[in-house]
C-alpha cells in the first residue's frame, strides 16, 4: 500500500466491528445491483470505499462472504414478506397477497441474487448450506399460511409440506425464465394461482388473473 492510501486508511479508521458491518453491508448492496455472482472482493471494497486488502482482513473467506450475503439479503426479503401477510386476516386473501408479493415485480432486485445463488452453489459448499437454510424458512411460511386456511376451513385438506415445495418450484423457475424475458405471454401468479386452486378446493381465479 502507498504512503498516501496508508494515510487515508489511518486517518478514517474506525472501530473493527463498525468496518465489518460496513463491508457486509456494501456486499449486499454490490448483490442486489449486480446479482451474487458480482460479489467480488474488489467490487465490494470499492463500494465500501476501501481496500481489497482490508476486506479480505475482514473477509478472508469470500465463499463464506457469498453465503453470508445471501443470508442476509434473503432473509431480510422473508421479514418483509412475512409482515405484509400476516397483516392480511382473510385466509384466502393472505395467500393471494404471498403469491402476489412474491411474484409483483417489487422485488425484482432480489430475483438475480436467488438465480446466482444456484449455479454457484454448485461449487460453494458455503453458499449450498444457506440457500438450503434460506429455502427451508421459505418452505415453512408457505406450510404456515396454508395450514392456516385449511383449518379455518377456507380450503381444502391438502399435503401442505408437498404444495409448498411445489409452489417454490414453480415460482423458482418463472423467476428464473422472466430474467431473460421468456414466457411473459402468461402470467405467473395466474400460473401458480391456478395450480394451488385445484388443489385446495378453490374457486377459479381468486388467487389472481
Amino acid at each position: 500500500m502507498s504512503i498516501e492510501g496508508t494515510e487515508r486508511e489511518r486517518a478514517t479508521r474506525i472501530p473493527a466491528a463498525l468496518r465489518a458491518e460496513q463491508i457486509y453491508e456494501a456486499a449486499q448492496r454490490v448483490a442486489l445491483d449486480r446479482g451474487l455472482a458480482g460479489v467480488t472482493q474488489r467490487a465490494v471494497a470499492d463500494e465500501a470505499g476501501v481496500t481489497a486488502a482490508l476486506v479480505a482482513h475482514y473477509a478472508p473467506s469470500m465463499s463464506e462472504l457469498v453465503a453470508d450475503t445471501f443470508r442476509a439479503v434473503v432473509a431480510r426479503e422473508l421479514t418483509e414478506v412475512r409482515a405484509h401477510v400476516n397483516a392480511v386476516r382473510d385466509p384466502i386473501a393472505r395467500l393471494r397477497t404471498l403469491l402476489s408479493t412474491m411474484l409483483d415485480g417489487t422485488r425484482n432486485e432480489v430475483t438475480p441474487v436467488w438465480v446466482d445463488a444456484w449455479g454457484l452453489g454448485r461449487r460453494n459448499p458455503d453458499l449450498a448450506q444457506a440457500i438450503i437454510e434460506e429455502m427451508t424458512d421459505w418452505h415453512d411460511a408457505l406450510v404456515e399460511v396454508l395450514e392456516a386456511g385449511i383449518h379455518s376451513g377456507a380450503m381444502r385438506d391438502a399435503d401442505t409440506s408437498l404444495l409448498a415445495a411445489q409452489v417454490l418450484a414453480m415460482i423458482d423457475g418463472l423467476n428464473a425464465h422472466e430474467m431473460v424475458d421468456y414466457g411473459r405471454q402468461h402470467s405467473s401468479l395466474r400460473l401458480i394461482g391456478r395450480a394451488l386452486e385445484l388443489e385446495l378446493g378453490l374457486p377459479d381465479g381468486i388467487l389472481g388473473q
